[in-house]
């Protein structure tokens, strides 16, 4: 529901105001709506533009499966599939997504992936950093919260309706960040929230939106920091959101034409396409199922085709759209598992070795970066660390990890990786 005045409390700019507009989901300690708004628009800049989809496949799936088999490697090693040509060659992928190789030339991979550690959690995923970093502050933001400290709110839609990262499974984190640059998450009532209650007409909603600013009259004519002023404009943002509906709508797949809809197995990939037409910059998603320590070529066989027909739907829309070079779509899990196959016909946990995959974003695409030795049991050609694909996306991004630094709990500021070299195949 929409709780108008229900109490007051202090930011750390010290002025008072009560919780206008509360939203369900957003309301964590206290958090509000526009409060997540306000955050989201502390820097202004829409640097570059360009958007996210981070995908993160949880449990850790097989390189060897997937985006880096080893056909001429002992049988033991190299499975039970086949690598197959994609669109551009020279990149090969697996026999089971034929649908993703048909795009080919619009996303690359890099095979020889290097930093990751053995740990189930997404955080590597998410930040490029792994659990063991500033544990105590709450570890490492998400490169989407990293968005909506720096970028702030979106530029691209009237009003800046929408919030700058969406996160449709929660499994992001905010890190010392904290929670008013956390995603949005549209489940339960976070999402209900999103539209008008049936007892408030849009006219009622103006007449309390009209109430509270006269209430607020009188501090506004003696603020002279402008905070008021600027706080108002933050209440009409959240409240054009719910009104305009156009996130609502866009989380609603019922008006999706149904022929499109039958191209996603995994519906969340068209919802995210749908969120980035409204001016959302960040998605995240997540598909679990890859810890495949025992049957692990059936489970490739039920999880792979879905995901390569998802992945392709996504790319063409994208394409389609006009939108895929300004969107960049990451993929990766927390690990690639064991080159060997163990005695349960699975594969187990190897950190040693794994994949990332990028498409679209404007970057050179069609290719493999890097290798594996012939057992695909460690990088190397070209070993890639995993945060120097963190610092190539924020590039893209328009983000300069070179100097940016985020303020720590402790007042101290904190790169946004340690290893920055860009990826020279793709920009």
């Amino acid at each position: 529901m929409l709780d108008f005045v229900s109490g007051s409390h202090s930011y750390c700019d010290g002025i008072p105001r009560r919780d206008f507009l509360r939203i369900g989901g957003l309301a964590i300690g206290g958090l509000t709506l526009a409060d997540l708004l306000r955050a989201e628009a502390q820097a202004g800049s829409a640097a570059t533009g360009k958007s996210i989809v981070n995908i993160f496949l949880g449990g850790g799936p097989t390189h060897m499966d997937t985006f880096d088999l080893k056909p001429n490697a002992p049988k033991e090693y190299r499975g039970e599939f086949r690598p197959i040509q994609t669109k551009s060659a020279g990149l090969e992928i697996c026999e089971l997504m034929p649908e993703l190789a048909s795009v080919g030339d619009k996303f690359s991979v890099v095979r020889s992936v290097a930093g990751l550690r053995n740990e189930h959690s997404a955080r590597q995923s998410d930040s490029g950093w792994n659990e063991t970093s500033l544990p105590s502050m709450g570890g490492r933001p998400g490169i989407g919260s990293v968005m909506s400290k720096v970028f702030g709110a979106s530029q691209t839609t009237p009003a800046g309706t929408a919030p700058t990262h969406v996160d449709l499974n929660g499994w992001t984190r905010p890190g010392f960040l904290g929670q008013v640059n956390a995603a949005y998450r549209p489940d339960g009532t976070g999402r209900g929230n999103l539209k008008l209650h049936q007892s408030v007409s849009v006219s009622r909603l103006d007449d309390r939106n009209e109430l509270l600013g006269g209430l607020d009259r009188l501090r506004r004519d003696i603020d002279r920091s402008g905070m008021m002023t600027a706080l108002d404009s933050f209440n009409d943002r959240a409240v054009g959101m719910i009104t305009s509906g156009e996130v609502y709508k866009a989380l609603d797949l019922d008006n999706e034409d149904p022929r499109n809809r039958s191209r996603y197995p995994h519906s969340s990939f068209l919802t995210a396409r749908r969120l980035l037409d409204t001016g959302v910059r960040s998605v995240a998603i997540s598909i679990g199922g890859w810890d495949t320590h025992g049957n692990n070529f059936n489970a490739m066989r039920s999880k792979l085709p879905q995901l390569s027909q998802s992945m392709a739907a996504l790319i063409e829309d994208l394409d389609a759209h006009g939108r895929l070079d300004d969107t960049i779509i990451m993929m990766s899990g927390e690990f690639g598992r064991t080159p060997r196959i163990n005695g349960g016909n699975g594969r187990d946990h190897w950190p040693q070795a794994g994949f990332f995959f990028l498409g679209g974003g404007g970057m050179r695409h069609g290719q493999a970066i890097g290798a594996t030795n012939r057992l695909g049991e460690r990088p190397q050609d070209n070993p890639v660390h995993l945060q120097n694909i963190f610092h190539t996306v924020y590039h893209q991004l328009g983000i300069d990890a070179n100097t940016t630094t985020l303020i720590d709990p402790n007042g101290r500021p904190q790169y946004l990786v340690e290893e920055r070299e860009l990826i020279r195949e793709l920009v």
